[in-house]
């Protein structure tokens, strides 16, 4: 049976076992969840909708739909509604905590190992990751086109993001907004045929699964409460840049660079690229190798791509170290949670609109182009640097897309590769 939040004599308590119960469940997943967002929604369905079955695949397939259509990270966005389905607000953060910080501490320890990697073999080894995702954006790329520029209207508006980005810059954060809004506008204008971006309404749950479908009601957030979600979204999107302008503390700086990048994300992780290497390479606060690096060992471990944050908050200059983790991981999932809940009570009117759907679709094939634009510049001109490296990368966006063959897998070989090809 479907369990959903409800008053009750002993409700502290129950919160209290109900979220005790998603941590479990999603550190188990967050040990385990290797291949990225879409594999990450397989794990949850297996887990929560068949096997435990604490949700019905109509509520499943609504949750998916709104988290597709929000900016943020997708897959976390889901765990997060799971669990705040389950287990109120306390389970939210059981949920998110138990799936994130599993490939947080690992990228903390990398971020402090890889220090000591020096010499040729440690160069070769760092080199390897910074190859590895040339092929993991790659194969981003190949897939998000496959699925979302299925037409021509949504080849060229995926196209003209391509060049817009390359010519004002593929890693300002501006040039990235201004082509998320115009693909938006052409969307409207030019994909009014196209097949409806969110599924098809699903049966009603059987007797044997009666709870509600993914509504305020089940999922416990007031219309109140979404307002709030939503104000508070804004005013940190819009107050936290003003306040470092003025001269805001660098930790406050730092939260404020993960806040923007998490809070402009449409289509998933690997489109946080460019966002992070505008705000933290540009400035002078990581180099290149190091930042290519990190995002390359965020391939090896489970769980969310956004955990790459821990990587950067440990070791931007000046370091910050755990705090700058921290830092980093509060302030680039803070507001995909913040404009999910805000969105929740809303969501069943908004996604049945026309209008609604065209944007997202011209939003959509936007992305594809953004992420297409940092393919080429930064990821491929700062790590491809010979024809052998050409071929780790053919061989490793192979492996990804035609044998299916497991991201840590294509990591180990790629940074063996680099080792080898040291001097």
């Amino acid at each position: 049976m479907v369990v959903t939040p409800h008053a009750s004599p002993n409700a502290p308590a129950h919160a209290r076992h109900a979220a005790f119960e998603v941590l479990r469940a999603f550190l188990k997943l967050g040990l385990i969840s290797f291949g990225g967002p879409i594999a990450h929604i397989g794990y949850f369905r297996s887990e929560f909708v068949t096997r435990r079955r604490w949700l019905d695949d109509a509520t499943y397939t609504d949750l998916v739909a709104l988290c597709q259509f929000l900016p943020g990270p997708a897959s976390s966005q889901v765990g997060f509604s799971i669990g705040l389905l389950r287990g109120g607000y306390l389970g939210a953060l059981a949920a998110w905590t138990g799936f994130t910080v599993p490939s947080a501490c690992a990228l903390v320890l990398f971020a402090y190992g890889a220090h000591a990697l020096n010499g040729p073999v440690g160069a070769g080894l760092l080199h390897g990751l910074k190859l590895v995702a040339v092929s993991i954006v790659a194969q981003a790329v190949f897939g998000m086109a496959r699925t979302l520029c299925t037409d021509p209207q949504r080849a060229c508006i995926a196209a003209l993001a391509v060049v817009l980005m390359l010519y004002a810059g593929a890693g300002s954060s501006v040039s990235a907004i201004g082509a998320i809004a115009l693909g938006g506008v052409a969307g409207l204008l030019v994909c009014r045929s196209t097949p409806a971006l969110t599924p098809a309404p699903t049966p009603r749950p059987t007797p044997t699964q009666t709870s509600p479908h993914a509504s305020a009601a089940a999922i416990g957030i007031s219309r109140r409460g979404a307002l709030a979600s939503l104000t508070a979204f804004t005013l940190l999107l819009v107050g936290l840049p003003v306040y470092c302008r003025i001269g805001a503390p660098r930790g406050v700086e730092l939260f404020a660079a993960f806040y923007r990048a998490g809070a402009l994300v449409f289509g998933g992780g690997h489109v946080v690229l460019p966002l992070l290497r505008d705000a933290f390479v540009i400035p002078g606060w990581v180099s290149d190798d190091t930042f290519l690096a990190g995002y390359g060992a965020t391939q090896a471990v489970p769980g969310p791509l956004f955990t790459f944050a821990a990587y950067l908050g440990t070791v931007v200059e000046p370091t910050h170290g755990v705090t700058g983790a921290a830092l980093g991981l509060v302030g680039i999932f803070l507001p995909g949670m913040l404009i999910l809940m805000g969105t929740l009570p809303f969501w069943d009117t908004l996604r049945t609109r026309p209008g609604a759907q065209t944007v997202m679709h011209g939003i959509n094939a936007a992305v594809v182009g953004i992420l297409g634009a940092a393919l080429y510049d930064p990821v491929w001109t700062s790590s491809v640097q010979s024809p052998r490296d050409v071929g780790v990368v053919l061989i490793g966006f192979a492996l990804l897309t035609m044998w299916h063959i497991r991201p840590l897998l294509v990591v180990i070989f790629a940074a063996l590769a680099g080792a080898l090809q040291s001097p």
